[in-house]
């Protein structure tokens, strides 16, 4: 099998073209491939696929082989991708996802701008229970795993996140409190978890916890649900600068629920190969 390792701010996936390989064989190795010690190493696996509804397809799936919605980053890379191989001919073009129909558009200086549709802040459309038909916007939750009390906003954007405001992220211990909250009752198919620190009117830093992978250096849709999120507090308005492990992602969004968001960041090449697994 024939493969290309990118990466987005860190969040890192090794990139299939479904044009050429069969989906079924390589579906079967995720794990393997995944695996950063005895495969190629990557935060889940994204396949390049024809679609009848875009000018071309993506599925994600991570490093569990459980399939995800979307992945912002994934997006990115995989736009470029496509770009390079000529299966898109225009630097704006449609992008079949699970999440519905996306817009990439490659900038100039090499990076990569997605119109990531309207945010999903229903909570019946994230999915969340316990909270209602409406928004779920600075509502105490409580985990019956480690009996802690977050105060959580929810947002989809494809996918569900629970986006924690915190005064200092150091001291969030993401690998004891992630797992709890990816598996809490009030998320009933998961969640991933962004915990986030204001830094400046337009400027924060997040840490995220990934539904089926775990830590990630970045989460492309865990950064649009961020700012979002921010809005929706009263924390920023229009835009903002999100500081992520593996680096920054610019997000805008004017804060109407019908209009979109925006994503701007990197997508970074690391090599190819073959996998003989």
């Amino acid at each position: 099998m024939h493969f290309t390792k990118w990466h987005g701010c860190g969040n890192d996936y090794v990139f299939v073209n479904g044009f050429e390989e069969n989906f079924d064989d390589v579906y079967s190795k995720i794990v393997a491939i995944s695996d950063r010690h005895f495969g190629v190493g990557s935060d889940g696996v994204i396949f390049l696929l024809p679609s009848d509804k875009a000018d071309i397809r993506m599925r994600m799936f991570n490093n569990d082989a459980s399939e995800g919605e979307m992945c912002g980053n994934g997006i990115r890379c995989l736009s470029r991708w496509a770009y390079e191989l000529g299966l898109v001919k225009k630097k704006r073009f449609s992008v079949e996802t699970g999440a519905g129909i996306l817009y990439p558009e490659i900038l100039e200086d090499g990076n990569v701008r997605v119109d990531m549709g309207r945010p999903h802040l229903l909570a019946d459309e994230i999915p969340v229970m316990g909270y209602g038909k409406g928004p779920v916007i600075a509502q105490p939750l409580t985990n019956e795993a480690n009996g802690k009390t977050y105060t959580v906003t929810c947002v989809s954007m494809g996918n569900p996140h629970c986006v924690i405001f915190v005064d200092d992220i150091k001291d969030v211990d993401l690998t004891g409190e992630g797992p709890h909250l990816e598996v809490d009752a009030h998320f009933p198919k998961k969640t991933n978890t962004e915990f986030v620190e204001q830094l400046g009117e337009h400027h924060f830093r997040m840490r995220v916890w990934e539904r089926g992978t775990g830590i990630t250096m970045a989460c492309g849709t865990g950064t649009c649900a961020t700012v979002v999120a921010a809005i929706l507090n009263g924390r920023t308005k229009d835009y903002a600068d999100v500081d992520l492990d593996g680096g920054v992602l610019h997000i805008e969004w004017d804060g109407k629920p019908e209009s979109h968001v925006f994503m701007t960041g990197p997508a970074v090449k690391v090599f190819e190969g073959d996998y003989f697994g």
